[in-house]
């Protein structure tokens, strides 16, 4: 395996950050093309649900398709197919355009995700988790970056001036392609890694099936929180919109931080006994912010910080070990991990808005702290040799 390389995983970092300020952007872009088209609700769900599954769902797909030779071209061409389908939503002035958009700008992102995570693999070095750390933490911060500066570029210039979001991903690509060379996975490696004779045996496809299912459920109580947090504080509590927003802020500005933190222990402790315990110490401390003293003081940052910061530690750590669970399937592994178990947190959302119907906000979000708890069970079911 090649020595870990922090120029290589940064550049693949910045791609990273490009593409999801991509997808964290469209959810603050929606109302905008509302009242652009007189959209329905229910149309505009249906763009949501148009790029989650294109930038989500299909990511084993494209893993399928790296796996069979390298395929580098993805990264530069999913990076822009994300900033063109993205940055050009406020021309059509007809439905269908958008979603053909939103579908370009969704496999873009599907695209880059697997052939990314699958060529950080071969510059981690020893410190499998720290790398692959570095490399996750650039979606992380894009994640949230998108809103920002989205709505940051339609409030001050307006909506028409969306196109000019597309300069973020032209300079990356730029970057991207000056470094074609240095970022290449070195093609006796990978010949070395596609000819292994070390496969995937019954047990574990089992492990793999389970670290999914932890991951789901990590990817449930993320959705969930960030989704009812606000919910509950401005409807139920009837608090400051402005406080909602600092406590999601916080919980993912933590996430990202949690990202980097914890790595360097996951790969001293054992990836498997990291993500248990991660698991664990959020199953506890999440009831905590139902307790009145600390809903309404400061401590109720301190909870939700902790937790963001323990339940997405664990996003890399879960990625290396589905790739050692498939050694020889680095991109499906990947795009199982990224895209489909992580895409799977809107059915949760959708889950828990039944639940808030019938039953009322704080309802849903106190069945949530169930969620880690299972993801713990789980965890103690995993077969998995650290190495």
């Amino acid at each position: 395996m090649a020595k870990f390389n922090l120029k290589v995983l940064l550049i693949l970092s910045l791609g990273h950050l490009v593409t999801d300020i991509y997808q964290g952007a469209l959810p603050a872009t929606l109302p905008f093309l509302k009242e652009k088209l007189a959209l329905s609700y229910t149309m505009t769900g249906f763009i949501l649900m148009m790029a989650n599954f294109t930038s989500s769902i299909l990511q084993p797909l494209f893993g399928f398709y790296s796996d069979k030779k390298e395929k580098a071209i993805l990264l530069p061409v999913g990076v822009l197919a994300a900033g063109i389908g993205y940055s050009l939503l406020s021309l059509p002035n007809n439905y269908i355009m958008v979603l053909f958009l939103v579908v370009i700008s969704g496999l873009g992102i599907a695209a880059y995700h697997p052939e990314g995570y699958k060529t950080a693999h071969f510059f981690t070095g020893e410190r499998s988790v720290t790398g692959m750390s570095i490399f996750s933490v650039g979606g992380n911060l894009g994640f949230s970056l998108g809103p920002i500066i989205s709505i940051y570029l339609i409030h001050h210039l307006g909506f028409s001036y969306l196109p000019f979001m597309v300069v973020i991903s032209l300079a990356c690509v730029a970057i991207i392609l000056s470094q074609k060379k240095t970022i290449a996975i070195p093609s006796l490696e990978h010949e070395r890694k596609k000819q292994s004779t070390e496969k995937a045996t019954l047990g574990s496809y089992v492990s793999l099936f389970m670290v999914i299912m932890v991951v789901i459920m990590r990817s449930w109580t993320q959705m969930g929180l960030l989704s009812y947090i606000p919910f509950y504080y401005i409807n139920y509590m009837k608090g400051d919109p402005l406080i909602a927003g600092k406590l999601v802020f916080i919980y993912l500005l933590c996430g990202a931080a949690g990202t980097l933190i914890g790595s360097p222990f996951a790969d001293r402790w054992g990836h498997r006994f990291f993500l248990r315990l991660t698991m664990l110490l959020a199953t506890i401390t999440l009831p905590l912010i139902f307790i009145p003293f600390i809903q309404n003081s400061i401590l109720l940052y301190f909870i939700l910080g902790l937790q963001g910061m323990l339940m997405i530690s664990t996003f890399s750590v879960t990625i290396v070990m589905a790739q050692r669970l498939l050694p020889n399937r680095l991109g499906v592994a990947s795009g199982l991990m990224v895209g489909f178990a992580i895409g799977t947190g809107g059915i949760g959302v959708t889950l828990l808005g039944i639940i808030a119907d019938n039953y009322g906000v704080p309802a849903a979000l106190k069945s949530i702290c169930l969620l880690p708890l299972i993801g713990f069970i789980l965890s103690l079911i995993v077969k998995y040799k650290d190495r």
